[in-house]
């Protein structure tokens, strides 16, 4: 299992990744660790894109970094790839919430480039 640490104020952010064959499973998790949202990555060989979908537990609202961090991990990795993301803080302001999005969005595009440099 593979990792990159973030500190964003009053939280850890963590991410860890692992090769499942040809495929990947990555895990965002920060706070109370939890599963919020589960998204799929696809690679299409042909036409060089990459897509995803998610699932989210109600009432969750990791979507977005869940969607991104499947798309990002699929392209960059040219497989499928789940990519898990659970994040929370008790009484968490809207600038903490742009802060750990921000950071999140970060450590998604550090996991690329370290995916296309073949960890």
């Amino acid at each position: 299992m593979y990792q990159i640490r973030k500190l964003v104020g009053r939280i850890n952010l963590t991410l860890e990744w692992k090769k499942v064959g040809a495929d990947y499973i990555a895990c965002l998790t920060g706070g109370e660790e939890h599963v919020g949202a589960v998204a799929v990555g696809f690679y299409d060989v042909s036409s060089g894109r990459a897509s995803s979908s998610v699932i989210t537990n109600p009432g969750h609202r990791e979507i977005n970094i869940a969607l991104l961090g499947a798309k990002v991990f699929s392209e960059a990795s040219r497989s499928t790839s789940v990519f898990i993301v659970g994040i929370h803080l008790d009484k968490i302001t809207k600038k903490e919430i742009g802060e750990i999005v921000s950071a999140s969005e970060k450590m998604i595009d550090e996991l690329s480039v370290i995916i296309h440099e073949g960890f």
